[in-house]
């Protein structure tokens, strides 16, 4: 009897290459959904044996999709594969009815283990190899494995701040463009104008990649970050200053890393430079736009459940940097 899979993720790249590694036998009987509203007209439709399914998507995330299961009764074996490895999220899907939770990238011998516990022991392939992709361009294609490896990254950075702070982190879907400075704002949308924010910048380089992460946060948030991190004193510029930079830290440090990892790079971070404190977002654009020209922006805006709490981080990449990202990861694209 074939097995029929469906894979959930809004990401193309990150499709491929759970497919790839998917039983041989099961390759027939593979389907795929952008987001979880075209999961579940899918499972409508077919008889789906195994769902894969991502968490933060458009338009339906994960955790309504296994919602959705359990309200309609579909009977589906469910793995999640996510990049927010956060202790919380892992307890929510299971409690929703998951099998299991597998963090992105996905290790075969991990999925293999997961089959073998429910009696499927079909051996795994690996995934063949073919030539790269000739694309030099920022295709749609291209900005989707940007978008999925910071998604990754994003996600171990929301899970360490998340056991920092014992809280649950909500993570956006990445924004990635090239931009010129005069478009920063835009990139920055999530940001409110009017809102007073703080900005760290920090500059990184390493394997013929280049460039700086800006940290923003909005000054309504410091509140909850001093009684998250126990700080019992009274809130000054001095000690604003301070949990700025503890957060840039956690998030700039953890974020790089996670991207270097995937490409298999390394990079060295330079120290820390305060933009502005207590200014509209595009004051403090303005007043440092000398420092970029065209470049590779990636959002992240992070959130936290219960708290008022609003910070993003882009990273800004030079446009000589964009050359070497592509080669780094044109294998990725492998078919």
């Amino acid at each position: 009897m074939t097995t029929a899979v469906l894979i959930c993720d809004d990401s193309n790249l990150a499709r491929k290459q759970l497919a790839r590694i998917l039983p041989q036998d099961w390759q027939d009987s593979v389907y795929f959904a952008g987001h979880g509203a075209d999961a579940l007209a899918t499972l409508e439709k077919e008889s789906i044996d195994w769902l894969f399914l991502d968490l933060n998507m458009p338009i339906m995330d994960g955790y309504q999709v296994l919602a959705e299961l359990q309200k309609r009764q579909l009977s589906v074996n469910v793995v999640v594969v996510s990049g927010d490895v956060q202790p919380e999220a892992y307890q929510r899907v299971m409690a929703l009815g998951a099998l299991d939770f597998i963090r992105k990238p996905v290790d075969a011998t991990k999925l293999q283990t997961i089959l073998k516990s429910v009696s499927l022991r079909q051996p795994l392939i690996p995934p063949a190899k073919s030539k790269r992709s000739p694309d030099t361009e920022l295709s749609a294609e291209m900005r989707d494995v940007f978008q999925e490896i910071t998604n990754v990254a994003m996600g171990q950075a929301g899970d360490l701040l998340a056991r920092l702070l014992n809280v649950f982190v909500k993570l956006p879907i990445p924004n990635v463009n090239v931009i010129e400075v005069s478009e920063l704002h835009m990139a920055l949308a999530s940001v409110e104008q009017h809102s007073s924010t703080s900005a760290v910048c920090q500059g990184f380089i390493g394997g013929g990649v280049a460039g700086e992460a800006l940290l923003i946060l909005t000054d309504s948030s410091f509140k909850d970050i001093a009684n998250l991190l126990n700080f019992l004193g009274e809130l000054t510029p001095s000690t604003e200053l301070e949990l700025l930079m503890d957060v840039a830290n956690i998030l700039i440090g953890s974020v790089l890393k996670g991207i270097a990892e995937q490409l298999d790079m390394s990079f060295s971070q330079g120290h820390p430079v305060v933009l502005g404190q207590h200014a509209p977002v595009s004051e403090l654009i303005k007043a440092n736009a000398r420092r970029w020209r065209k470049t590779l922006a990636i959002e992240l805006s992070y959130g936290i459940e219960n708290y008022n709490i609003n910070c993003d981080l882009l990273l800004l990449f030079t446009e000589d940097s964009v050359k070497t990202l592509k080669q780094k990861v044109a294998f990725l694209l492998e078919e």
